[in-house]
């Protein structure tokens, strides 16, 4: 008889710092996927508590669950870099699709028969239209802003990360979540722009606020 428990998953939870993030491009400092995760929940925090000032009702259970838990399928397939991944519509989906056959597969075998149905709810995609699904989406889209700003204040020349900061930016400054946008363009962006850097940040953050407008 083969009895499941919750060891396998939560020893799987060391998968996940040693899968790296934007895989194959030089960095002064490597980020990991267990991190990512750590630092999502806490920009999700911050603009969720902003949110909440202004009065919107935020159901903060299900916001850290889905902010905790919202890359653990790359324990799987890795991280895959963006531009791969929004490379079109079709593989962004088969790419959706590989994760959660895969994620239910490992929740059928690998966590207590008790606590699958509780598993299958938290695990599953948790961007969604709700303010906490959009709250992850700003938050994951921010961690990606500020891994590709700190190469580029350092100097790393990796036309990537150019790309990834403006790309990440404009998806933010679009984000259907007014007083966080609002909040992120007029406080965090003058701050990232009076930074020292060693490429222009501000010329970089300019195209994109020039167009935006």
């Amino acid at each position: 008889m083969i009895f499941i428990g919750i060891h396998r998953f939560f020893t799987s939870l060391n998968d996940l710092e040693r899968i790296f993030r934007a895989p194959g491009r030089f960095k002064f400092e490597e980020h990991n996927v267990a991190a990512h995760s750590w630092k999502v929940s806490q920009y999700a925090m911050f603009f969720a508590t902003l949110e909440e000032m202004n009065g919107a009702t935020i159901n903060w259970k299900s916001l850290y669950e889905k902010t905790i838990n919202h890359d653990f399928a790359e324990v799987f397939i890795g991280d895959i870099k963006t531009p791969v991944k929004h490379a079109s519509i079709e593989l962004k989906q088969m790419l959706a699709h590989v994760e959660e056959k895969m994620m239910e597969k490992f929740i059928q075998e690998e966590i207590p028969s008790d606590f699958q149905e509780v598993f299958s709810e938290r695990m599953k995609e948790g961007k969604d239209e709700t303010i906490e699904g959009r709250l992850l989406e700003f938050s994951d889209k921010l961690d990606q802003f500020y891994e590709s700003f700190a190469e580029l204040k350092r100097g790393n020349t990796d036309k990537e990360f150019v790309i990834m900061y403006q790309q990440a930016l404009e998806k933010l400054l679009k984000m259907p979540l007014h007083v966080s946008v609002r909040y992120f363009r007029n406080e965090i962006l003058n701050d990232v722009m009076h930074e020292d850097t060693q490429i222009n940040i501000a010329a970089l953050t300019n195209e994109v606020l020039n167009t935006s407008e």
